[in-house]
């Protein structure tokens, strides 16, 4: 195997690391944390129907775990539009599994 193979190993374990251990269970937590706020807003607004403070408190639950499910959902599509644009679906793929495709092992060198 030539240092460049090597390194083209090591950097395609590197990404598969760093997306397994650290952005996919990141982006998970934060979509739970902003259903959970969505939804305890809800709660929030429904269970205090009399209090006006309240409600105005669970309209702002509400608020902020819609915004922050849209963001979510808008950084996803960026990074898929990104991805769709310059072709990077082989190398995502290949980071993710190595053994995806046999074009693998060629997915990372520079022409």
């Amino acid at each position: 195997m030539s240092p460049q193979q090597m390194a083209v190993a090591e950097a395609a374990k590197f990404v598969e690391k760093l997306n397994d251990i650290i952005i996919f269970p990141l982006i998970a937590l934060l979509s739970a944390v902003a259903f959970l706020i969505f939804l305890y807003g809800c709660a929030q607004y429904f269970m205090n129907a009399t209090n006006e403070t309240a409600r105005q408190e669970g309209v702002k639950h509400i608020t902020f775990g819609i915004i922050g499910l849209v963001i979510m959902i808008s950084a996803y599509a960026i990074l898929s539009i990104f991805v769709a644009t310059f072709a990077l679906d082989l190398q995502l793929e290949c980071a993710r599994d190595p053994n995806f495709s046999p074009a693998c092992a060629t997915a990372f060198t520079i022409p």
